[in-house]
């Protein structure tokens, strides 16, 4: 039998026509802590990107092992994502986000102090450890905090707009620490945002019940040696090559343990993630089109970074500002299709037609040279946002939409994976094509003043190319899907009125 907390009544919100206002301001309490904690989470994935180079002065080290510190976060993170989300299911999702979030915090407040490469690389693995836990949780206590409908579409939009425009807001806010602080500081300032989130979590995070079972061994092991296998073959495929002994071994083990892993979730009575997830053929498509849009957006700031620091010259600072369109355009289009479009138009075609816009933006890079300046820069960050904000609402809710609620941490958790691993994918790829073609040009450029810029420029275009075509990819996928009658455009009008007055005031707190 299931374990029933006292706060559990919130897990099954009751009829929005009659809210009681304490209710409504403990969702939108709710609403606010996991917003804050998935931008912890997500934002802490490329803050560290605008430090690495003082990163690599104060602590010795080699340009090889610089990229470690950001590849030890990615590693935990996307290997442990599977077993962080069936333990909220099993264990109760607050208790699990809240021993997420107070790791993740310990390691950063860490990562601060450390003195030498060694340490730091381990607090980034202790960070990605305590995020694989706490990001699904988060995902997971929105969807039972939010009844399907008008209700969870406004907060997936929020919830989307911090997942994807909390990697732009990291590069920013990376520029400014570095420029007036220390590169310390993009450690140490998650510890005041983590203990705030452990207060507020126990008193305003409903606690869901606790599902009777136990925690799948070998399904835990094969998944999370399988995912960790994974990432590290796409982490080598980028360093070293795709054809080199460590990728390929990498791979090998990563593909054989993970269909071990599914024979295992075939046979087992409570399996860490439930097959009958993947029944569903729109879900699946949903995950594969946001494992490659994640793929192209990585891989667009990593070049496009490097573009604004090492060819048009920009400080750290205005570096991570030159991304700040980019987060406004997503923030407004994410609300508009969740308040406007989608009840209008329907998942498919804001699918369609979002990718298909962010597409574009990339294309719009592959024009970029030497002497270009910020204003193509700038057309193609807004499209990308632009796009992006109208296709991840319908894109989260399609992944989430019909699942059973014992499984919600489990459909989470998948979410997040294709994140992560696409992410890694996605940079993978293009570094590799990036690789290639700049060894190309080397063989046509004229060696001199500004050449090195000219290799760069020739290659990132390639790369930039490379992103457009795995978001053409994208655009295939969710346009093969069924078309559906969204469950938000069935609202009565005096519904409609309490859900715009909701959402002004879970913006506005």
């Amino acid at each position: 039998m299931p374990v029933h907390s006292t706060a559990s009544s919130l897990a099954e919100p009751t009829a929005l026509s009659t809210p009681e206002p304490r209710v409504r301001n403990r969702r939108s309490a709710a609403l606010a802590i996991i917003l804050l904690a998935q931008l912890m989470v997500v934002l802490d994935a490329t803050i560290v990107n605008i430090a690495l180079p003082k990163i690599q002065t104060a602590l010795s080290f080699s340009r090889a092992d610089l990229s470690w510190v950001l590849n030890a976060y990615s590693l935990t993170f996307g290997g442990l994502l599977l077993l962080g989300a069936r333990s909220g299911d099993l264990f109760g999702r607050r208790r699990v986000f809240l021993a997420g979030i107070a790791l993740f915090t310990l390691a950063s407040l860490a990562g601060g102090f450390t003195t030498s490469s060694t340490l730091l690389l381990l607090a980034r693995a202790v960070q990605g450890v305590g995020a694989a836990f706490a990001s699904p949780s988060a995902l997971a206590l929105l969807m039972v905090t939010f009844r399907e409908g008008r209700e969870r579409t406004r907060a997936i939009a929020l919830y989307t707009a911090v997942s994807i425009g909390g990697s732009a807001v990291g590069l920013v806010a990376g520029g400014m620490l570095v420029e007036w602080t220390s590169w310390r500081w993009v450690f140490f300032v998650n510890v005041p945002i983590g203990i705030v989130l452990l207060i507020l979590a126990r008193r305003d995070l409903p606690e869901t019940d606790r599902h009777t079972g136990r925690i799948d061994i070998p399904g835990a092991l094969t998944s999370t040696i399988g995912m960790a296998s994974l990432v590290y073959g796409f982490v080598r495929a980028a360093a070293v090559g795709w054809k080199a002994d460590s990728t390929i071994a990498a791979f090998v083990i990563g593909v054989v343990l993970l269909a071990t892993f599914v024979v295992v979730e075939r046979r087992v009575a409570t399996p860490i993630t439930p097959l009958r997830l993947f029944a569903d053929r729109d879900r699946v498509f949903s995950y594969l089109a946001r494992l490659l849009l994640v793929g192209g957006m990585f891989g667009m700031f990593f070049f496009l970074t490097q573009f604004l620091q090492d060819v048009l010259g920009y400080s750290a600072l205005v570096t991570g500002l030159a991304f700040l369109p980019l987060t406004v355009a997503l923030f407004a289009a994410s609300q508009v299709s969740a308040r406007v479009l989608l009840p209008r138009f329907g998942g498919k075609r804001l699918m369609v037609g979002g990718i298909s816009v962010s597409t574009t933006g990339v294309l719009l890079l592959t024009q970029l040279s030497q002497h270009s300046g910020y204003g193509l820069v700038l057309a193609g960050l807004l499209l990308f946002g632009l796009g992006n904000g109208l296709a991840f609402v319908p894109l989260t809710m399609t992944a989430l939409a019909g699942v059973d609620p014992k499984d919600a941490g489990a459909a989470s958790g998948l979410v997040n994976v294709m994140q992560q691993v696409g992410g890694s994918l996605g940079l993978s790829i293009l570094v590799t094509v990036f690789g290639t073609a700049a060894r190309a040009a080397k063989n046509h450029v004229a060696a001199g003043a500004g050449s090195d810029a000219r290799t760069f420029v020739y290659g990132a275009d390639r790369a930039f190319f490379a992103a457009a075509l795995l978001l053409m990819v994208a655009v295939g996928l969710v346009a093969s899907m069924r078309a559906r009658q969204s469950k938000a455009s069935e609202t009565s009008d005096g519904e409609l009125l309490e859900l715009e007055l909701e959402l002004d005031a879970v913006a506005a707190g």
